[in-house]
């Protein structure tokens, strides 16, 4: 994922602060509201703000018990309350002389959902995952409760996060809509397993870095970030005019000037020239068609076919989800424009601007980083009338670059950015660190790929940092590992993505921690799979075996050991006691094998028992094997339960993201 999606939209945004205001002088965080999910059979805290000195008094309605404390000189005041096992609704009022209450409150289990935009990805909206539409119709869980947390960054720790929808709501087609579905799906599955409440505070932000979610604590004790740590506290402390959002206007200004396509802010090109460009299948990324390793400006554009009958009026021309920006434009009028890889592009168009037969669609495409173009799937690429009639626009676009970025000095970069160290922490964590929970989920790591070596240790500092900040030990932790993505290798090759898969693995060294392997349901071309059922339930099973008492598998085979015999390696697992097996039912794939010269060369693997004999003729001295090592492995080997085996390796030979900061 590009660090840059965001610095289009982030410099007209604003920092924001909400609390859950009630015509009272208590003040209750964003956290606390009516159908709230409290942890169980804890001591859980309920904070806010009064008057100074003043008194506050909390009851509630499962217990006969008085709980009351005095706010301190500034006004703050916290009470822990007991909690029974699960259950509810219940009623929970908060009184300084005038009461709040708060209503339809389920005793459960929370867990807190972060990560990078696999996490943040919504059933509808810019992700449209497998069956969304059904999905969302069949969603009637009431027990299970989401709280929506909002992007913001800050350079110092806030007591409060921004929410969306006044607070928790509980789970119907009407929220869920728009909510993580990873962690959706792991909720359904828990409760519909043990019936208990689950409460989901939702705080993720696409393409975003681990050390963006680390607090300066942590992070000043990894040489990599302290430097940049301190550069982020001194500008806390000593703010000042920044100019980043006039730089970012003179750029733009910029590159619309030296964009070919460009004459005055308004399209030089019409259908005639367009005739004459390259084509292009449409729906893709760039990247995967024929321009490779490109940031810039690409105009594209189709003539249609109109019928008579629908040039009347009243169309809407939907392009789905382009990467990054566009300006659209139908028979040389701009009907449309819009910022940002994953917003939907729906546009009415002007009555008569159509025309029967021969129409034109030119879009002007902005990519700053990553991906670009038209990408969406190609049912959501059309013209409609108000008939409900379509015209499909998917299929060859002419396409003409306007301008390669290389040409221009780089983007200006944001100083209020989510990907800098410690800010998503500070704004969408450390708010939440006084809540009681069960446990954390975790879907990331995309954006740290090309440093694996240093996610070896930034992660676990992660995970132990938050621990350390929830106070409640080591808490469960339990994530995703990264999927299949891109294209696939001929030979076997390095990896960075493989090399991120190894440092999430390495990470199991953790107690209390868990991954969801998810080799098997990727995408060559979406890095955001559509899949998230199978990746919600993978999680799931892990939490419903750990902390459920459920007896069930929740973890492929995991390499254990190596062992050479002659011309062979032998390789033992573990979570293998049911067997092994390849997912098709025929023969292993993913495995290669290498000598002392470090050549690795695709293996015939073969299941002896609980272990697999690998061997290759091109190599009669074996010394190590690889499995799954690429971005988008061919691989098969799963457990009696259909579950991954995670990516290996068995060297430790130095990998192409070692020393990359």
């Amino acid at each position: 994922m590009s660090n840059f999606k965001f610095r289009i939209s982030l410099f007209i945004s604003f920092i924001i602060f909400s609390s859950q205001f009630v015509s009272a002088k208590v003040v209750l965080p964003s956290v606390f509201s009516d159908n709230m999910v409290l942890q169980q059979k804890t001591n859980a805290a309920i904070w806010g703000k009064a008057n100074a000195k003043k008194a506050v008094k909390i009851t509630v309605s499962w217990n006969k018990v008085n709980y009351g404390t005095i706010a301190d000189a500034d006004g703050n005041w916290k009470i822990k309350v007991a909690t029974p096992s699960y259950g509810g609704p219940y009623i929970i009022t908060i009184s300084d002389g005038e009461t709040i209450t708060l209503k339809n409150v389920l005793i459960g289990d929370v867990w807190v959902c972060s990560g990078q935009s696999n996490m943040e990805m919504p059933l509808a909206g810019w992700g449209k995952i497998a069956n969304y539409d059904q999905e969302i119709a069949d969603t009637n869980y009431p027990n299970i409760r989401l709280l929506q947390g909002e992007k913001i960054t800050s350079n110092v720790p806030l007591s409060d996060a921004k929410v969306a929808n006044g607070g928790w709501q509980e789970c119907s087609p009407k929220y869920i809509a728009e909510f993580s579905s990873t962690a959706y799906f792991f909720a359904r599955e828990v409760y519909q397993k043990t019936k208990i409440p689950i409460g989901l505070i939702h705080t993720s932000w696409g393409g975003t870095i681990a050390e963006a979610w680390t607090s300066a604590e942590s992070l000043k004790k990894m040489s990599d970030f302290s430097a940049a740590v301190d550069k982020i506290q001194n500008a806390a402390k000593n703010s000042s005019t920044t100019t980043y959002e006039d730089k970012l206007s003179n750029w733009m200004k910029l590159s619309s000037a030296k964009d070919s396509g460009f004459v005055n802010g308004q399209p030089k090109w019409n259908a005639t020239d367009a005739a004459q460009w390259k084509t292009m299948q449409i729906p893709t990324l760039w990247e995967d068609a024929s321009l490779k390793d490109f940031d810039g400006i690409v105009w594209f554009a189709k003539k249609i076919n109109v019928p008579a009958n629908w040039a009347s009026g009243n169309i809407q021309l939907n392009l789905g989800v382009i990467d990054d920006n566009d300006i659209t434009y139908v028979n040389g009028l701009k009907v449309g424009e819009s910022i940002g890889y994953n917003v939907g592009r729906k546009y009415a168009l002007p009555a008569n601007l159509l025309k029967a037969g021969e129409n034109v669609v030119m879009v002007r495409v902005f990519d700053s980083g990553g991906g670009g173009g038209l990408y969406d799937n190609a049912k959501e690429i059309y013209l409609a009338n108000a008939a409900g009639e379509k015209i499909s626009l998917a299929g060859d676009w002419n396409y003409k670059v306007g301008l390669d970025f290389k040409m221009l000095e780089p983007m200006p970069t944001t100083e209020n950015g989510p990907n800098r160290p410690t800010v998503l922490y500070n704004a969408m964590i450390h708010p939440y660190i006084q809540f009681a929970i069960k446990g954390a989920i975790w879907y990331q790591g995309e954006s740290n790929a090309d440093r694996a070596y240093q996610y070896r240790e930034l992660f676990p500092t992660m995970i132990k940092d938050w621990r350390q900040k929830w106070g409640q030990g080591d808490f469960p932790f339990y994530f995703v590992q990264l999927a299949n993505f891109m294209k696939v290798d001929a030979e076997p090759v390095e990896s960075a993505w493989a090399e991120l898969r190894e440092a999430q693995l390495k990470t199991l060294s953790l107690p209390n921690t868990g991954m969801a392997t998810i080799i098997d349901i990727g995408n060559d071309k979406d890095i955001h799979p559509k899949n998230k059922q199978d990746v919600g339930k993978r999680l799931a099973f892990i939490a419903l075996a750990k902390n459920y008492g459920q007896k069930i598998n929740y973890a492929g085979p995991t390499y254990l050991s190596q062992k050479v015999i002659g011309k062979q390696i032998a390789l033992s697992f573990s979570n293998a006691d049911r067997g092994l097996k390849a997912a098709s039912g025929s023969e292993l794939t993913g495995f290669a094998i290498a000598g002392a010269d470090k050549k690795f060369y695709w293996a015939k693997a073969e299941i002896k028992g609980n272990q697999i004999l690998v061997g290759s003729d091109k190599v009669q001295n074996p010394v190590a094997v690889r499995y799954a090592w690429a971005n988008n492995p061919t691989c098969n080997l799963v457990d009696d339960a259909g579950l991954p085996a995670s990516p290996f390796r068995t060297d430790t030979w130095q990998g192409i993201t070692f020393n990359k900061k």
